[in-house]
């Protein structure tokens, strides 16, 4: 999917909502235990809930390798269907990769060729041919950390270099420019930093950013629209556990189809504030 096409689909949904599939077997339904592939009718049910809201799926790998190769097989499954089902949705493999060139070409191949998925998140503190691998895919989209949303985030992304007086995560935003291209690059920038995302944008005024920490981490989607939006709308909002958790009981799905419409229908709104639909 190229960025054209992204952007077509937010304006063609009214959405620039991505759903992310955090799928806990500890946490979901418990009468979804008795299938044979619990975390897959999750995500299938969460999936058929809220497509019609959601632009963007981003899988968080944690929860299905902590499953071992079952958990890689619901990955894959969930992968399928949102392929064969809704071809025209963005799938993020939330993987936070980084490593040297040759294990980072094995990391493309395995997302990008194995499992299909769209795009993938990764580290950039290795350098640029830690990165590169993944940017040899057409239409495929690398998504470097920049300003995470959590509390750790002070600990190094905003250390100070002498010379040139710019934050750890301005380096960063500078210097990958390089690397790629707002077709095939963007940025994960956490909501709960969304004072620094007026900043940003005057270093990254056309990239797309990934922006989770709306919803249950408490960031603010007025706050991001108002500082990130761009003539592209530029955004994809990440909601999890607001969305997948909105109930655990049977009614799980249609809970999460409410709370999914909720923000869509708020995104609406900003997006028409900012001419863009």
């Amino acid at each position: 999917m190229n960025k054209q096409q992204l952007f077509e689909q937010i304006q063609k949904k009214r959405s620039f909502l991505c759903v992310g599939l955090d799928s806990d077997i500890q946490k979901i339904p418990n009468h979804l235990l008795e299938t044979s592939d619990p975390i897959f009718h999750f995500n299938k049910e969460i999936i058929d809930a809220t497509a019609e809201f959601t632009v963007a799926y981003k899988p968080n790998l944690a929860f299905y390798e902590s499953l071992g190769s079952q958990g890689w097989d619901s990955l894959e499954k969930t992968v399928m269907y949102l392929k064969s089902k809704h071809p025209e949705i963005f799938v993020i493999a939330d993987a936070k990769r980084g490593d040297i060139g040759n294990t980072s070409s094995l990391y493309a191949r395995a997302f990008f060729e194995r499992l299909n998925f769209d795009a993938v998140t990764v580290a950039p503190y290795m350098g640029e041919d830690s990165v590169k691998p993944f940017m040899t895919y057409d239409e495929k989209w690398v998504i470097l950390l920049a300003l995470t949303s959590n509390k750790g985030a002070l600990d190094f992304q905003f250390l100070q270099d002498e010379k040139s007086g710019d934050k750890l995560f301005e380096s960063v935003l500078k210097t990958s420019q390089t690397w790629g291209s707002t077709e095939n690059m963007m940025y994960v920038v956490g909501a709960t930093k969304a004072e620094k995302l007026k900043e940003i944008r005057k270093i990254i005024p056309n990239h797309f950013l990934l922006v989770p920490g709306v919803g249950a981490q408490g960031g603010s989607l007025q706050e991001v629209a108002l500082n990130g939006l761009n003539n592209n709308c530029g955004l994809l909002v990440n909601s999890s556990r607001g969305i997948i958790y909105a109930s655990v009981d049977f009614d799980f799905a249609d809970k999460a189809k409410d709370a999914a419409k909720e923000i869509q229908l708020e995104m609406e709104a900003l997006l028409k504030e900012a001419n863009l639909i």
